[in-house]
């Protein structure tokens, strides 16, 4: 190994590689098996994520080395199933980390900030010691962030199973990990919390970031957060996520409900999602987005690449540019055409877009269904298409993420993409397959 002590902040995220250096995952998450004495608890093993977006429990038999850059697994066996944690055991950045305790002469409260393990003489590893920080009671104006303190587990207390899903709890280090993570694992991440932790970190966040990471959930864990709400921070976050996406949600919520959220929200920001949810979700449609990049014809090649080159425009988005004229609100004013990016390239910054607009792409109808919507985009090659109306207005335009999302199963963000396994130095264990005799973490584990 590459040190005695490794914190869990600074292992997660980290990538996994197999004994000949084939990538597997990143580390999200350590488990540790909690104990009635105030014996430092064992950890079990790491839940890594694979390319899939799927969870997994990795025994830290399995563990070889843990550098500060990676994390190597042994050849050996993994099962697949899906992560799920059990009643006595404790994710250790999303349950303990900003966890209340206080220390055991009963002087000073504190909040866990980090937890560190570390190697026994019988090749156990156990969360030997806790960095944490005072949590002054008095008023703290004018002085300092209260320093942090490396303590043994066994000078802490309060940190039991009970006290860690019973006890209130911050979020703030767990959102600090969160920084470095797209929406897509932060999502994956939540969904694995317990359902209190998960509304603790929900209610910390800014409404721009949990719209994101709501996207990425699954229905009935959107459903079930966005219920969790007061209705007017609901109104906000819907207000912040892609029209389509709230629309899809607001579409499942009771007829009353939804009515609400949509008065709740500000009028230019309801009015795209109400026209959206006057479509069938598998129509072009409902597929729709109602912001693309819509320009004039006397604007500039330099003005279409700048609007392409925002951060925040999703990529399907960015591979065309939508030119009409005005206004260019949706539903515009007659729709001219298409440039691809590709051609933006090609051509000199100061010409107009007009030069270079394709007249010949089809259009989608709203109506249009998603079947000859997948066969639109297979036909084209296209990763964003327009959908007008019949009086030639852009209405919006369809993403192949979109159209993907509606292709697959409809528990897919649960369940990963289960043609995707290990690579073969960490042979997968079928979940459908009966076990044979368990290793010994996992038969601890049991």
């Amino acid at each position: 190994m590459a040190g005695n002590r490794v914190f869990a902040a600074q292992l997660a995220g980290l990538p996994v590689f197999g004994p000949d250096g084939e990538s597997i995952g990143k580390v999200r998450d350590l488990v540790a098996g909690l104990r009635l004495d105030q014996q430092p608890p064992r950890v079990l093993g790491l839940v890594v994520e694979l390319a899939t977006r799927r969870r997994v429990f990795v025994p830290m038999l399995r563990v070889t080395s843990i550098e500060p850059n990676a994390v190597t697994l042994a050849t050996g066996s993994v099962n697949m199933r899906h992560f799920t944690l059990r009643p006595n055991e404790v994710l250790v950045c999303g349950q303990l980390l900003d966890a209340h305790a206080m220390r055991t002469d009963g002087t000073t409260r504190v909040t866990i900030a980090d937890a560190a393990m570390e190697p026994t003489r019988t090749r156990d590893w156990v969360l030997a010691k806790l960095a944490v920080r005072e949590r002054s009671t008095r008023l703290a104006l004018g002085r300092r962030r209260a320093a942090m303190q490396v303590l043994a587990w066994n000078e802490v207390a309060g940190l039991g199973l009970t006290d860690l899903t019973g006890q209130p709890q911050g979020a703030g280090q767990l959102l600090m990990l969160f920084d470095t993570m797209r929406a897509v694992d932060i999502a994956a991440t939540v969904r694995d919390l317990p359902l209190k932790r998960r509304h603790e970190v929900a209610e910390a966040m800014d409404d721009e970031r949990l719209a994101d990471v709501i996207e990425e959930l699954p229905e009935d864990d959107q459903k079930e957060l966005l219920a969790h709400l007061p209705e007017e921070r609901a109104a906000d976050v819907l207000e912040a996520m892609n029209p389509d996406d709230a629309a899809d949600l607001l579409a499942e919520l009771a007829p009353a409900e939804q009515s609400r959220l949509l008065e709740l929200m500000e009028p230019e920001e309801s009015a795209p999602v109400k026209r959206l949810l006057a479509y069938s979700s598998d129509t072009a449609g409902g597929l729709m987005t109602p912001e693309p990049v819509v320009l004039t014809p006397d604007a500039t090649i330099a003005e279409a690449l700048a609007h392409i080159r925002n951060a925040e425009l999703p990529s399907a988005l960015a591979t065309l540019i939508f030119v009409c004229r005005p206004p260019t609100a949706t539903p515009t004013g007659r729709f001219v055409g298409v440039v691809h990016f590709q051609r933006l390239l090609r051509e000199p910054p100061a010409e107009l877009v007009a030069s270079a607009v394709d007249t010949d792409l089809t259009a989608l109808r709203p109506e249009a269904p998603l079947a000859e919507v997948t066969r639109y985009f297979a036909a084209y090659n296209l990763a964003c298409a327009p959908v007008v109306d019949p009086e030639d207005h852009l209405l919006g335009a369809v993403t192949v993420d979109d159209v993907l999302d509606h292709l697959l199963p409809d528990d897919w963000r649960e369940t990963g993409l289960h043609d995707f396994g290990l690579p073969s130095a960490v042979d997968p264990v079928d979940p459908d397959t009966p076990a044979g005799p368990a290793e010994p973490e996992e038969a601890d584990r049991a």
